[in-house]
């Protein structure tokens, strides 16, 4: 975990992973924090404890993986969690007007956009529309998970999940002044499809001569 620090945000993940746990065992609990009581509780103001930076893939809804109710999460979700000013200015708000401890950045398996843009670097295929340029937003981090070592798709995803992280850190002087201050803590991370399983993201060890 990026600037872990023992504070709020290392309880929140842990907070995250039960809540996972639960998910993966069938035992949801959040039910009770999705029904009428919980929404006149948020009808004046919002405190999540997290901000997820996720992929829009719709195997992958947040809340429901992590068994969290209404208001418990601040969630951004594009394809490949790719992020122009619009993502960040949210994310920034998050963090700077809500004051959220942490910010988990969550990759996939089988994640359509790294294969897509996995193929544009490997074979060449340019897909159609605007779904290009998501590519050529994550075609980098897979040329640079190559050359770190990553073989596999959920090698390169989770590389993409550790880089997305750095990148928001890189272009928000807010964010980096938070994570400086101890304020915020960042997690890359990886869902597996098929255990729903969510851990932090590994990267990879072995580098690649170049």
């Amino acid at each position: 975990m990026s600037n872990a620090n023992g504070s709020a945000a290392g309880t929140t993940w842990a907070a995250l992973r039960e809540g996972n746990a639960r998910f993966m065992a069938g035992l949801t609990s959040a039910d009770l924090r999705r029904g009428p009581h919980r929404r006149a509780e948020l009808t004046g103001s919002q405190a999540p404890s997290a901000i997820v930076f996720g992929c829009a893939d719709s195997r992958v809804p947040v809340e429901i993986l992590f068994d969290q109710g209404l208001g418990d999460l601040f969630v951004v979700r594009t394809a490949g969690h790719v992020f122009d000013a619009s993502v960040l200015g949210s994310i920034e708000y998050a963090v700077e007007v809500l004051g959220v401890p942490l910010i988990v950045v969550l990759g996939h398996e089988s994640c359509g956009a790294v294969a897509a843009a996995t193929a544009m670097v490997d074979e060449g295929k340019v897909p159609p529309g605007s779904i290009r340029e998501v590519c050529e937003h994550i075609a980098p981090d897979v040329v640079r998970a190559r050359i770190a070592g990553a073989e596999t798709l959920t090698e390169t995803v989770e590389q993409h999940a550790s880089y997305t992280a750095e990148l928001l850190r890189d272009r928000s002087p807010l964010i980096d002044r938070a994570i400086t201050a101890g304020r915020v803590s960042v997690v890359p991370s990886f869902y597996s499809l098929g255990s729903g399983e969510v851990v932090e993201a590994q990267p990879v060890r072995r580098l690649l001569a170049v």
